[in-house]
């Protein structure tokens, strides 16, 4: 009987878990595609990256909302079960307290590894595959990102200004300059340009115009009719380049590893190959690798606090400040959990002081917990 009733705990755990999450993170990313969808648009990329550039980070929204999420389910079905009377099941089967402690503490350790599989191998990939998207697209809606009367600067190496836009996208008055090199540029002016697509190749073409060329301290003026300005293979100035929380973290660890076993000069010269693997980021590496590792550690603590609330009974006068207390005990630890990263350093003595916080802590919960619910089942 007791395997049935510890079957259908953990059902309900997990139901209302997977429900909470995925529901909780599909509000948070429609929010955040919408930011992105505004990006996208002014930068001129594609939809078809904006949807996979969207959907890739889902998986970081997840990672992030999981310790919440868990210590709410438990909070809220514990609660449930303990107001419905449904826990004195339990207690007439012969279930004691710590039996149910000791089975969501064994829960606990497999949520803590999926978490950590999550933040250290799921999330960098697909964190890295998303801005690969960026990286290796081109931009192809030029016009939705040129507005009138502002400089747009959009692309790599190229400013463009027009006075007016009318609603077929022409532009009016504009001003268009081109950094080829360090010592040549092209300012060109037009009364007119129209954006157009002539073999898969985006041209802005201007008409009544003039173009002054500036190289190697000699400048040239050409006036033209009708001009195409050529856009094709343009680069975007929003960032792509590798950060720290999109590299693997087997790479950060061999990084860190370099970092310990050779002086600065010798680091330098191994670990190149690495992207960010330098003296100047390793404190950014520390911390990425702290919240990947060691913030999942703070799950068992989540799922056990809730149990505070039946350590008295609901008819107590004190169970509603018991549960109150209980919930910002809960999200105080996320808040802290999450602060601590601040404080990761190259310090070995203080990573590891912040390392051990998650451990003292549950051996601290679980051992009050033991005692209390120990001390119960002898006075029966």
């Amino acid at each position: 009987m007791k395997k049935i009733l510890f079957r259908k705990l953990l059902y309900d755990y997990l139901t209302f878990l997977f429900l909470s999450l995925i529901s909780t993170g599909v509000v948070i990313w429609v929010f955040q595609s919408v930011n992105y969808l505004d990006i996208m648009i002014e930068d001129g990329r594609d939809y078809l990256v904006y949807l996979n550039f969207s959907l890739l980070n889902f998986p970081k929204i997840l990672s992030k909302i999981f310790p919440f999420v868990l210590f709410f389910t438990i909070f809220y079905v514990t609660t449930k079960y303990e107001l419905s009377n449904e826990l004195m099941i339990f207690w007439n089967f012969g279930v004691h307290k710590i039996e149910i402690i000791n089975f969501i503490f064994k829960t606990s350790i497999f949520l803590m590894i999926i978490q950590i599989f999550l933040s250290s191998i799921i999330v960098p990939k697909s964190q890295d595959l998303a801005r690969s998207f960026l990286r290796n697209s081109n931009i192809n809606f030029l016009g939705s990102f040129v507005k009138p009367q502002k400089f747009n600067d959009t692309i790599k190496g190229v400013t463009i200004y027009a006075n007016k836009k009318d609603k077929n996208g022409n532009l009016e008055n504009l001003y268009l300059k081109r950094e080829i090199n360090n010592n040549e540029f092209q300012i060109t002016y037009a009364k007119k340009g129209e954006f157009k697509e002539i073999k898969n190749s985006q041209i802005l073409v201007l008409y009544k115009g003039s173009t002054i060329t500036s190289k190697n301290n000699k400048i040239t003026n050409i006036s033209f009719s009708k001009s195409d300005f050529s856009l094709f293979d343009l680069k975007s100035n929003t960032t792509t380049y590798i950060k720290t929380q999109e590299i693997s973290s087997l790479k950060l660890i061999e990084c860190i590893n370099s970092f310990y076993k050779f002086n600065k000069k010798i680091f330098e010269k191994v670990t190149n190959k690495i992207e960010n693997c330098t003296t100047e980021n390793i404190n950014n590496i520390f911390k990425e690798l702290y919240k990947r590792f060691i913030i999942p550690f703070y799950i068992p603590i989540l799922s056990l606090l809730p149990f505070l609330i039946i350590i008295i009974s609901k008819e107590n006068a004190s169970y509603q400040k018991l549960r109150f207390s209980t919930f910002l005990i809960g999200i105080s630890i996320i808040i802290f959990s999450e602060t601590t990263i601040r404080f990761i350093s190259s310090s070995t003595l203080q990573n590891i002081s912040l390392i051990l916080i998650p451990l003292l802590l549950f051996i601290l919960l679980y051992l009050s917990l033991f005692y209390k619910f120990r001390t119960n089942l002898k006075s029966i």
